[in-house]
């Protein structure tokens, strides 16, 4: 399929659920918490079954239950830090991005009861104990929803996931934390906090935001700024640090008749129209851009070394965190979609991605989290060598509009491409790699 990057599989003699090499005689994988080797023998003399994490060595995703109001974050509702409608309080601590409160007080081991040691290891059965944020779902409103999973061969979810609304306007945002960089996940969560407040107090500060693609292009930048400062606050002596804490950042507003996106990094966002053709918005603030714009093909690029080496991201060490802008006026309905790379790893180009949720609603019906849910699960199931975060917000589109089938976008005079490019080269800093390659 044009535009899929396939992950290879871990060598043989590796973990087999996170792919990382074992010492001799090590019975769990230092990286993930896999069982490597039998603890115990049936009175046969036959491996006794595994109790380490099964899913992620057979490399599915793991189930989770559906996001229900007053559970997974109900619009509006002030103990969600990821989700605010305008005019709603967040959570009192919500922007500090300290760590989850299962990583300060774990419970115990889910999978065979034992203690929880201080590196969120089982004692007993090595397991590693499940955190707060290693599968995350998030609700705006009916029609604004999110999911970010930790994977299958990370250990922390270093993504971010914020959503919000102001009137008819969907706020989504997404922040993947640079795994070089210690307390990035930190970083990722403030940042994407930071920046959907700042979003949806700002769109909010009006009875009705107008449809103007030039304020709400100034709104985002002025985001991504709030974004940049938050995650250079997220860590004391994060300015002292020779690697300090930094992400990506992404955000879209998206409203009937207007859709702007701003983007540092790369995470990204795809505009999927119900008829015409999907379009990638945003364009990669990254070593493998730079090779497209040389000439390399897309596919080429990102199965480079350089694939996910960036050249633009915030925090204490970022030279540059104004955000680039992209605004385009959708001709009718569909869906605009935000992710982290965990997703664009496995199937990059727009038409893959709008195959991906075209199925998913034709199998689970428009919920945006039960559709983000499913393309979590499918890279998931493709190797999750990344985490995962999918945000979506469906367009109603203008009043009155109906697209045939087939109209693109050069036929649509009211598709008004905005973005701002920055030379290829430009930068005085040099690239940070934000994961390693996936093949």
């Amino acid at each position: 399929m044009d535009g899929v990057v396939t992950a290879e599989a871990p060598d043989a003699d590796a973990c087999p659920a996170c792919g990382e090499a074992a010492g001799p005689g090590a019975r769990f994988c230092e990286a993930c918490g896999a069982v490597l080797a039998p603890a115990s023998t049936t009175p046969d003399g036959t491996a006794a079954p595994s109790t380490g994490p099964a899913d992620a060595a057979a490399g599915v995703a793991r189930p989770a239950a559906p996001a229900t109001p007053g559970e997974q974050g109900d619009p509006g509702d002030p103990g969600d830090p990821d989700a605010t409608v305008a005019g709603a309080a967040a959570a009192e601590g919500a922007r500090d991005g300290a760590p989850d409160a299962a990583d300060a007080e774990p419970a115990p081991c889910p999978a065979c009861g034992g203690e929880i040691a201080p590196d969120g290891y089982c004692l007993e059965c090595g397991a590693r104990a499940p955190r707060e944020r290693d599968h995350v779902e998030r609700r705006a409103s009916e029609h604004v929803g999110g999911v970010s999973d930790v994977g299958v061969r990370r250990r922390r979810n270093e993504d971010a996931l914020a959503l919000g609304t102001a009137g008819d306007v969907a706020v989504l945002v997404v922040c993947d934390g640079v795994a070089s960089a210690p307390d990035s996940d930190r970083a990722s969560r403030a940042a994407a906090q930071a920046a959907r407040d700042l979003l949806v107090g700002g769109l909010g500060a009006v009875e009705a935001p107008a449809a103007d693609a030039g304020a709400w292009s100034r709104l985002l930048v002025a985001a991504g700024h709030a974004a940049d400062a938050a995650v250079r606050a997220a860590v004391d002596d994060a300015a002292s640090r020779e690697d300090p804490p930094s992400c990506t950042f992404v955000a879209a507003l998206a409203g009937p008749t207007l859709l702007v996106a701003a983007w540092l990094g790369d995470s990204r966002v795809y505009w999927l129209p119900d008829a015409g053709r999907a379009e990638q918005l945003t364009e990669n603030d990254s070593l493998a851009a730079e090779l497209v714009a040389g000439g390399m093909t897309r596919e080429q690029a990102e199965r480079s070394r350089d694939a996910h080496a960036i050249t633009r991201w915030l925090g204490a060490d970022a030279e540059d965190a104004t955000a680039r802008t992209v605004a385009t006026r959708p001709a009718g309905p569909g869906w605009l979609l935000a992710c982290s790379d965990g997703l664009w790893n496995y199937g990059s180009a727009p038409d893959v991605v709008a195959g991906l949720v075209r199925d998913a609603v034709d199998r689970l019906g428009p919920d945006p989290v039960a559709v983000a849910r499913d393309l979590v699960g499918w890279a998931n199931a493709r190797g999750g060598h990344d985490n995962v975060t999918v945000a979506l917000a469906r367009v109603a589109g203008p009043a009155g509009t109906d697209v045939a089938p087939g109209t693109t976008a050069e036929d649509d005079p009211g598709t008004v491409p905005t973005v701002r490019r920055r030379p290829a080269g430009s930068l005085a800093g040099g690239p940070r790699t934000a994961a390693p390659p996936t093949a």
